[in-house]
């Protein structure tokens, strides 16, 4: 089998997790979250009247950059704060993860290891992927 064949069965088999299974879901929770679109596009709306004041060629008050600055931080610990967002986070962190370790076994194939032997998820969080800064994992 040609490794982009190979690729694209991986790919199928990525689709098939949990971990995929629970990051589209997440996001599906997210995109049907009424109050959470409510809140993105208030923070969107909120970030572009700040980049205008701040773009605008006349001096823009400090006290009013200061007040929507604070307005903005507010609405972003509210979309932190949202439980469906909470949840996408950890999904979509839950999915990096294991892109890096995949990323890391095909990294260290490259350079000559043996994929049986690359790090455990846990080790490829923390690599860099380069064995300059690596204390060891095998």
């Amino acid at each position: 089998m040609e490794l982009i064949q190979m690729a694209r069965e991986m790919g199928k088999e990525i689709q098939k997790s949990e971990v995929y299974k629970k990051l589209v879901e997440a996001k599906e929770r997210n995109d049907s979250d009424a109050e959470l679109q409510d809140l993105i596009g208030q923070f969107n709306l909120k970030r572009i009247t700040i980049n205008n004041q701040i773009n605008d060629n006349q001096k823009h008050d400090e006290d009013e950059m200061r007040r929507l600055d604070n307005e903005l931080k507010d609405i972003y610990r509210k979309i932190l704060a949202n439980e469906n967002m909470a949840a996408y986070n950890d999904a979509k962190n839950a999915m990096d993860d294991l892109m890096n370790q995949i990323s890391t076994i095909l990294m260290y194939s490259v350079n000559g290891e043996d994929p049986q032997t690359c790090p455990s998820r846990q080790e490829a969080a923390g690599c860099s992927g380069s064995c300059a800064s690596c204390s060891g994992c095998h």
